[in-house]
């Protein structure tokens, strides 16, 4: 990630290697069928560039409205989303390390408002992010679903 200045705005950033092809790490992404084993529960479609999709979170109640703004296959996503009540973009890079490992980074950006927003935005989006990362990998290299994001803030029983 290159660094940047706080005038351009912080980023929030999360990344994890994943001992996948990048072309499997970037499918699980991109592919709603994989995507909802991990991450969300039902999507309107596939990462496509110019796609605008609709993400649901079943657990939560949620949604978000999706503009899928640049798909390069196995190498990078980028969407822009108001999952925090204002537009920001996401970044998803895929690099090999080898033909069978890839490093995965997240990096959202274009948060604004008063500090104290913007610090609670940026915790929740690294945490997120680093949650869906984990539950992802599980997923890619052991079959495993975890959970994890439905159970990152569990409703009280």
């Amino acid at each position: 990630m290159e660094s940047r200045d706080l005038a351009h705005g912080p980023a929030a950033y999360a990344c994890m290697m994943m001992r996948r092809p990048a072309a499997e790490a970037f499918r699980a992404f991109a592919d709603p069928a994989v995507t909802s084993r991990f991450w969300y529960s039902k999507s309107s479609g596939p990462m496509v560039t110019g796609a605008d999709l609709r993400w649901e979170w079943e657990t939560y109640g949620g949604s978000v409205d999706v503009r899928v703004q640049d798909v390069q296959e196995g190498r990078l996503i980028r969407f822009g989303w108001g999952i925090y009540g204002q537009p920001t973009t996401v970044e998803v890079t895929f690099t090999p390390q080898t033909p069978q490992v890839t490093f995965v980074e997240v990096t959202e950006t274009g948060f604004q408002g008063s500090v104290t927003d913007t610090v609670g935005w940026l915790n929740d989006t690294v945490g997120g992010f680093a949650t869906t990362l984990c539950a992802m990998k599980a997923l890619l290299e052991h079959g495993i679903e975890l959970n994890a994001v439905p159970d990152h803030h569990p409703h009280p029983a």
